[in-house]
């Protein structure tokens, strides 16, 4: 497709639990930084990095909390990727390529449907565990970043700190460079 935007998907989650860090304290005094991480709830995020030669990269997103509530999702939901591709579509006045994963939620009938349905969007599925093809594995490597220190006090603080970190991101476009960098691909096409 000319003129098309080539998009990269990928998700994530981040429940109350930090990952794992490094920190320092006064020797003799470790460090103890306490978190309420009872309950299983959780926040999951969609990002779609969108790329085009000569042009500056767009990051679009969906975060969603999950309460774990009775017969509540645990996770993105065909709507959610329907509202994220859309939204790009939208700004970007022009048609998607999107690149990701083998998710089963990826190919359910209702995203077959909803592509099919609309002549600006294209699928393609990445080989099966090769997270090192997309480029938005970059995004979340940059949003994760301190969250080994960083201690919130319910999943409505978590969202909130990661809706400003992803808002600061989305306002680096210098990075999606680099994300598609890391991947070893590129958008020129290779001389015949």
């Amino acid at each position: 497709m000319t003129g098309a935007w080539i998009c990269f998907e990928d998700e994530t989650g981040q429940t109350l639990h930090p990952p794992k860090a490094r920190t320092w304290a006064r020797r003799g005094h470790p460090p103890i930084v306490k978190v309420c991480g009872k309950g299983s709830e959780r926040v999951s995020v969609a990002g779609l990095v969108c790329l085009r030669p000569g042009q500056a990269g767009h990051l679009f997103t969906r975060v969603r909390v999950h309460h774990r509530g009775k017969g509540e999702r645990r996770s993105l939901a065909e709507a959610d990727y329907a509202a994220l591709f859309t939204a790009a579509h939208h700004q970007l006045h022009a048609p998607l390529i999107v690149i990701w994963d083998n998710l089963n939620t990826h190919r359910t009938q209702a995203i077959r449907d909803f592509a099919q349905a609309r002549d600006w969007l294209t699928l393609i599925y990445l080989p099966p565990y090769a997270p090192e093809l997309n480029a938005a594995e970059g995004v979340w490597a940059v949003l994760k970043n301190g969250l080994g220190n960083l201690a919130v006090f319910n999943t409505g603080h978590l969202a909130t700190i990661i809706k400003t970190r992803l808002r600061s991101i989305q306002h680096r476009p210098s990075l999606f460079t680099g994300f598609l960098a890391q991947t070893g691909l590129t958008l020129e096409p290779e001389p015949p």
